[in-house]
């Protein structure tokens, strides 16, 4: 079986790209012991889990807020509960959105030959391709991306919206401007999420064209969306890889080593079951940059 791969809430699980790619479960349940008779049952059928949770916090430094806190220390009792060392716990600095487009290529991976190790490191390299961002009506809440106080400012202007990325560098334009918002260099399938008040089409209109995505497909939005960007004004959308082979040579194009602590293959510096660092006698490779797949890529 593969390894199983879970994300926090059922609207988090994007349909799949195609008849091989696994479903995604959900954890934490909502009882502690929904949760540790759920991942125990995960693991003796799957062997290995890899959770996805927001770890997301403001330019600011603040902390996530209360409920992305309650998740992530339900899923790290169920783990001390069951120490159990086949339960890789990935806080994900992304969007909502984001978040469901990551475990989706990691589902679509997970049937690879890739090891649970080397499939729960790479959350960080595939994170790195991921466009996510939003199109809000209104900043005037956000504290995920730096906002200046001009676009505070502008929000409160009748019929004002922003197009914002929040991945893989932050940014925040006023639609209507010459600036644009920073698209990928490569061939990507865009997903989007309309709020309950959508600002306008303009992200399939105007931002898929720009971008020359390969597709688009339309999905429910997240729960988590509005809190995460401040208003539900909003259409949150993420670009990223789709073709699973793509997926497949960009993760075999790093270098494995194996983890000092738990004796895990990973890819990266930092091992995704336990944590531990790359150990200093085996340096690390740097992930590839965005630039290192060609636009149009398949």
């Amino acid at each position: 079986m593969p390894t199983a791969i879970a994300v926090t809430s059922p609207d988090l699980v994007l349909p799949p790209n195609d008849r091989q790619t696994p479903p995604a479960v959900v954890q934490p349940q909502d009882t502690l012991e929904g949760s540790l008779l759920g991942m125990h049952a995960l693991i003796e059928q799957h062997g290995y889990v890899i959770a996805l949770y927001s770890a997301s916090a403001g330019n600011d430094g603040s902390p996530p807020v209360p409920s992305e806190k309650s998740v992530a220390q339900r899923l790290h009792t169920v783990r001390s509960v069951l120490e159990s060392d086949r339960i890789a716990l990935l806080g994900i600095d992304l969007p909502p959105l984001g978040i469901a487009l990551l475990a989706q290529q990691l589902r679509q991976l997970s049937v690879c030959d890739f090891s649970p190790g080397v499939l729960a490191s790479s959350a960080r390299l595939l994170a790195h391709y991921i466009y996510a961002g939003a199109l809000l009506g209104s900043v005037t809440k956000l504290d995920r991306v730096r906002v200046s106080l001009k676009s505070h400012a502008k929000s409160w202007m009748p019929g004002a919206q922003f197009a914002v990325l929040a991945n893989p560098k932050p940014q925040l334009v006023r639609l209507g401007q010459e600036e644009q918002l920073a698209g990928p260099e490569f061939g990507t399938r865009l997903v989007v999420a309309n709020g309950p008040q959508p600002p306008s089409d303009w992200v399939t209109s105007t931002l898929a064209p720009a971008w020359q995505v390969q597709g688009v497909a339309t999905v429910p939005p997240p729960a988590e969306s509005s809190r995460w960007w401040g208003t539900g004004k909003l259409v949150e959308f993420a670009a990223g890889l789709h073709d699973v082979s793509v997926l497949y040579q960009l993760v075999s194009s790093v270098r494995r080593e194996t983890c000092h602590w738990c004796e895990l293959e990973l890819i990266g510096d930092r091992c995704g079951f336990c944590a531990a660092p790359l150990s200093v006698s085996s340096p690390a490779v740097p992930p590839p940059t965005a630039r290192a797949l060609p636009r149009g890529a398949t």
